[in-house]
Formats: structure tokens, C-alpha cells, sequence
């Protein structure tokens, strides 16, 4: 398939009808759902919902990576007309994909960000939907996994793609430190 009109076939985050399938909108306009799938709160028929969560508050000197789910989702739409290269199965058309949207949360107010990220994630889940979740920096890891242990229990598995994965120390009493997400998960019961 390619791009039949292009006139037409714009913002297909709003408009397209299907979950499955690669999309052929132009790379340099519309809407940046995450590879151009369709926005949408409604899990009925989803095997994974993409959400963001734009959350930097941990991090101690770089912050930015609350911009990270809108630029990887912008980066996601130069080639959203390609199936996977060496794999013999293609997600987008073998699964119903989403873009769920991002975490809501006031920034003013970053102790409730925890159990706010968790309650989302279960949301998710509780409707047996997979997450694809953007960040964000490393403290985002350890309510999300949280969220997995309480709806499928142990053992849990942890793919993440980043720059860099520092365990981090317990040096400090602070709940929100960046690396700690990683040594708390390891302590986990």
C-alpha cells in the first residue's frame, strides 16, 4: 500500500478507523501519535496501549526528559510505512496498537506522582492490555513495574531501552532519585 491521497489522509491519529496496519501519511505533517497510531482512551480490542509520562523530577542536573515521549513520537512518524526489518513477524499488522496518550499530574505536586503513574499503568492492565511506556527518566521504571507485579504477580522481566542504566546506590532518604528505582526493585520481596 502506499500514500493514496494525500490530501486526504492526514492527522490519522484522529481519523483512522482500524488498530491494525501501517500508516502512509506524510512524515512532515499531522498529528505525532506514537507511529501514527490512533489516540484513543478505549482498550476494547487493544493488545498494547503506548502512553507517555513526561516526568523529570528525579533526575538531580539534566532535566528534559519530561519531553521525551513527544519527541520519540515525533521521531516514530519518518517510517511508519515499514514493516520491521529482519523479523518474520510484523507487529502493526498482527496486533491492535494504540496511543493511549500521556500521564496527567501536577508537576507542583511530585509525591503523589508514584501512586498517580501506578493507578494508570493498572488502568491499563486491568483491561488486559500490554503497555509501551515512554519516558521520561529512570524513576518511572519502578511504579510501572509495580503496577505488572500487582495485576501478574512474580517473575517479572524488564526490557528497557536507554542510554545509560545505573543501579544507583540507597545514599540518600529521598523517595525520587533516579537510580534508586533499579536498587528498590532489586530489594522487592
Amino acid at each position: 500500500m502506499v500514500l493514496s491521497n494525500a490530501k486526504t489522509e492526514i492527522d490519522l491519529a484522529f481519523t483512522r478507523k482500524e488498530l491494525k496496519g501501517l500508516s502512509y501519511e506524510n512524515a512532515f505533517g499531522g498529528s505525532t501519535s506514537f507511529l501514527r497510531r490512533r489516540y484513543t482512551k478505549n482498550l476494547s480490542d487493544v493488545d498494547i496501549a503506548i502512553t507517555g509520562v513526561p516526568f523529570d523530577q528525579a533526575v538531580t542536573n539534566r532535566p528534559g526528559a519530561r519531553f521525551g515521549p513527544r519527541a520519540i513520537r515525533e521521531a516514530s512518524t519518518l517510517q511508519t510505512f515499514d514493516p520491521p526489518y529482519g523479523w518474520d513477524f510484523d507487529p502493526m499488522q498482527e496486533l491492535n496498537i494504540v496511543d493511549y496518550g500521556d500521564l496527567a499530574f501536577d508537576y507542583a505536586k511530585i509525591q503523589e506522582f508514584p501512586s498517580l503513574l501506578e493507578q494508570h499503568i493498572s488502568k491499563i492492565l486491568s483491561h488486559n492490555v500490554s503497555t509501551v511506556v515512554l519516558g521520561g527518566d529512570h524513576f518511572i521504571t519502578y511504579p510501572i513495574l509495580k503496577a505488572y507485579f500487582d495485576k501478574l504477580g512474580s517473575p517479572l522481566s524488564l526490557y528497557s531501552l536507554m542510554r545509560i542504566q545505573i543501579p544507583g546506590q540507597m545514599m540518600t532518604k529521598i523517595e525520587l532519585i533516579m537510580g534508586q528505582c533499579f536498587t528498590r526493585l532489586l530489594k522487592v520481596e
